[in-house]
């Protein structure tokens, strides 16, 4: 414990509102996620450690920090109060920043002791910011994402591997010992103009080596089955992988 202690005494030393700082800057040293002239979300940011840390790598200026409790001001940095699960908040970041090169995400849940649902709250908030990112991150962007272990924790590293073309997950050192969080990167975002669940109209424009249906949106190919080509149909995604997605026809 004393030697995890040193960081907060370390944090108080340098000038930092957290020993949380300490752990960006070694998963920054080593995957190189946050880069000078970026531009830069964190969700989560409260007191401000990460935002602090990110203002350094990147220069300043397109840093933007979120949480629902107020941010004390850091010059160069803007801060809004508000609440990640909001159906407002994509909106509220495009409108301060537009789309960003990296979201940064050390957002924990409110801890009940019952370890089953503090893991699955934890699950809930790393997935609501890959929800976000996906859609304010620019092409080739970069996400860090905290979240807690648990049986939950595999699915969800999928998930991010579905959406990135290199993940990782880590431990800094910066970490407590007894801590179960770990640190899921993400780099290189793939963009894709469709997700799961999305209905929309389509021509289908070819045929795959399985006989499945091809259409395309903005040059994303997106196979169903059971069409012929030349036909407009409706269609439902059900499963979007890197570099296509599954779908089905539907009547309405």
């Amino acid at each position: 414990m004393k030697r995890k202690d040193r960081y907060w005494k370390k944090a108080k030393r340098e000038g930092y509102r957290a020993r949380s700082s300490y752990k960006l800057k070694q998963i920054n040293d080593k995957f190189d996620i946050l880069e000078k002239g970026d531009s830069v979300v964190d969700l989560g940011a409260a007191p401000g450690g990460w935002l602090q840390v990110a203002k350094e790598i990147t220069g300043g200026n397109q840093v933007l920090g979120i949480d629902r409790v107020q941010i004390s001001s850091l010059e160069g940095v803007k801060t809004v109060k508000a609440d990640i699960n909001s159906e407002e908040i994509i909106k509220t970041i495009k409108d301060k920043i537009g789309e960003v090169d990296v979201v940064l995400s050390d957002v924990s849940p409110d801890l009940s002791g019952n370890w089953n649902v503090d893991h699955a709250r934890s699950i809930d908030l790393s997935r609501r910011a890959l929800e976000i990112s996906k859609h304010i991150l620019k092409p080739r962007g970069n996400l860090l994402v905290k979240v807690f272990q648990g049986d939950m924790y595999n699915k969800f590293y999928k998930e991010v591997k579905n959406n990135f073309g290199f993940v990782k997950a880590t431990s800094p050192d910066a970490s407590r010992d007894e801590s179960a969080e770990i640190y899921v990167i993400g780099k290189n975002f793939i963009q894709k103009p469709v997700s799961e669940g999305d209905k929309l109209k389509v021509e289908i424009i070819d045929k795959g080596k399985e006989g499945d249906g091809i259409a395309k949106v903005n040059d994303f190919v997106i196979f169903v089955p059971d069409t012929d080509i030349g036909k407009t149909i409706k269609i439902k995604i059900k499963k979007v992988k890197n570099n296509f997605a599954l779908a089905k026809k539907i009547n309405r």
